[in-house]
C-alpha cells in the first residue's frame, strides 16, 4: 500500500521528508511501539515519537496506552489507520478534481490580459475596472490566449482521475 504513488505522496507530505517513511512502513509492518520502530528503522526514537504524534494528528495512526506492571510505566502500542488513508487520498482526490474543474470553467468563459512585465494576469472584467493598464507598473495590457492553458488543465484532470480510479480499483 505504501508504494502506491498517491499513498507514498500523501505519507510523504505529511512525514516531511522521503526518509521518514520507513517509519510508516514499520507501523504498516506491524511493529506496535516507538522504540520497536526507532531500533528497526535506525532513525532516532525522537524523530519516530514526533512523526507518529503527527500521523495521530491527521487521523492515520492510533494507539493504545498500557501500564506496565513491573516498572510502572506507560508503553504506547501504535496502529497504522490503512482505512484513513484510503479515505484521505480519496477526499483529497476529490477535492483537487473539483478545483481542476472549476479553474478550467474560468479558463473556458474568460479573456484574459497580461501585463507585458509579467506583473499581473486579469480577467475581461478585471482588466476593464484598470482600462486595460497594469495597476503595478502602468504598462497596456496584452491579451493572452489561453488554449495551451486549458488543454494543460485538461490533461491534468485526465491524469488525476487516471491516478483516482487506479487507486479506487486497488483498494476496494
Amino acid at each position: 500500500m505504501i508504494n502506491d504513488p498517491l499513498v507514498k505522496t500523501l505519507l510523504t507530505n505529511i512525514v516531511e521528508d522521503e526518509s521518514n517513511l520507513p517509519i510508516v512502513e514499520a507501523l504498516n509492518d506491524g511493529i506496535e511501539t516507538d522504540e520497536e520502530i526507532a531500533n528497526k528503522t535506525g532513525i532516532k526514537l525522537n524523530i519516530v515519537r514526533k512523526i507518529l504524534y503527527r500521523l495521530y494528528d491527521m487521523g492515520l495512526a492510533s494507539y493504545k496506552r498500557s501500564k506496565d506492571p513491573e516498572t510502572q510505566w506507560f508503553t504506547y502500542s501504535w496502529k497504522f489507520e490503512k482505512d484513513e488513508v484510503i479515505n484521505r487520498i480519496k477526499k483529497d482526490s476529490q477535492k483537487y478534481l473539483s478545483m481542476l474543474n472549476e479553474e478550467l470553467e474560468r479558463e473556458e468563459n474568460n479573456m484574459f490580459f497580461i501585463c507585458p512585465l509579467g506583473h499581473v494576469r486579469l480577467d475581461f472584467d478585471e482588466s476593464s475596472d484598470y482600462e486595460f493598464i497594469c495597476p503595478a507598473c502602468g504598462e497596456e495590457l496584452e491579451f493572452q490566449d489561453n488554449t495551451e492553458t486549458i488543454e494543460q488543465i485538461k490533461e491534468d484532470i485526465k491524469m488525476v482521475e487516471s491516478n483516482f480510479n487506479s487507486f479506487n480499483e486497488k483498494n476496494k
